[in-house]
């Protein structure tokens, strides 16, 4: 396993490293199939707007990434016709963060970090 291969879980993490990749797949498919928009709202928070049909994936990996990378803190509500993942990191993580996003932005196909973005 590669480097390249980890695109933003820490070393911190304790999730099995062979696992690791498996996870970030599962929130590249995640925001793949429901992102509607990323805002940053912070160094170290970001609002995920997410269909609000995976409400329930999302809380559900919400779960279990809090479990291994503690630092991680997620809420999940539903907003209407869409549901919001609020991520926070302590400002030691925003690395991390950043590289979440960016995850996100490229799986859903919005865009570059460093503004706002939204499915066309």
């Amino acid at each position: 396993m590669t480097t390249e291969t980890l695109k933003w879980a820490p070393s911190s993490c304790t999730l099995p490293t062979v696992e690791r990749p498996l996870r970030e797949k599962e929130f590249e498919n995640l925001f793949a199939s429901s992102l509607h928009r990323a805002v940053r709202t912070s160094p170290t928070n970001a609002a995920m707007v997410l269909n609000a049909r995976s409400i329930t994936d999302a809380r559900d990996l919400a779960q279990r990434e809090t479990s291994c990378c503690s630092f991680f803190s997620f809420e999940i509500r539903e907003a209407g016709e869409e549901a919001v993942m609020s991520i926070t990191v302590p400002s030691a993580h925003t690395a991390v963060l950043d590289a979440l996003v960016d995850t996100a932005l490229r799986s859903a196909d919005l865009g570059p970090r460093g503004h706002d973005a939204t499915r066309r």
